[in-house]
Formats: structure tokens, C-alpha cells, sequence
């Protein structure tokens, strides 16, 4: 079971550059507004493009969506550790929670390479 992590934890985390937060709801979500310096990675990409998102298996990795009843930070998660990752986390209460603790937000989608 993946462990959780508290919304001051991502905020230390987020200040100090020691986690990497993966947004876990479809792009269109994620452009409207998303935790700063969130990555954008769905189940269905887990597979595919987590390697190149998230190369260091090692790294705390945050998972997030929108709130506790949202399933997909933990199945994001999951998908993780069953390729290796090792130090994944989930922000269970979600932007939701973020946004309503009135931290700040960024919007738009990543530049592609």
C-alpha cells in the first residue's frame, strides 16, 4: 500500500526540491490548474512514458488528483511501484485540498520536446 504524505509535507517538499509531484488526472484537468512543477502522467501512460518522466527509480514521487474519493493518484501510484519505483507517495486529499488551504496553482500544459 503506498504511503501517504500530508498537504505541509508537499509544500516542504515543493519548497526545498525534494519531491517530483505527478498529477494524475487527464491533461485537460491538469491545464486548468495543477500543483507547481507537477509532472501530467494517467494510468494509461504509466507504462509507456514513466521512464522518461520519472528516470530516477529512486526519487520521492508524489501522486495527487483531486481529492479523496478521486481513485486515480492511487492507482497512478500503484502502477509506479510495480515498475520499481521506490519511494512513491500520495496526496490523498488532492488539489481540492491544496487549492481551498489557498496555495498557490500553476495552469497550462509542459512545452513538449
Amino acid at each position: 500500500m503506498t504511503a501517504t504524505i500530508t498537504r505541509d509535507e508537499v509544500a516542504a517538499g515543493i519548497a526545498d526540491g525534494s519531491l517530483t509531484l505527478v498529477d494524475a488526472l487527464p491533461e485537460s484537468y491538469y491545464a486548468q490548474q495543477h500543483l507547481p512543477g507537477a509532472l501530467n502522467l494517467v494510468l494509461d501512460d504509466v507504462d509507456t512514458r514513466a521512464a522518461s518522466l520519472l528516470p530516477d527509480r529512486a526519487a520521492t514521487v508524489v501522486t495527487y488528483c483531486s481529492n479523496r474519493a478521486c481513485p486515480n493518484s492511487g492507482q497512478v501510484a500503484a502502477a509506479l511501484e510495480r515498475l520499481g519505483y521506490t519511494d512513491v507517495r500520495k496526496y490523498a486529499e488532492g488539489i481540492q485540498d491544496w487549492v481551498e488551504a489557498g496555495h498557490p496553482v500553476e495552469t497550462g500544459l509542459p512545452a513538449r520536446a
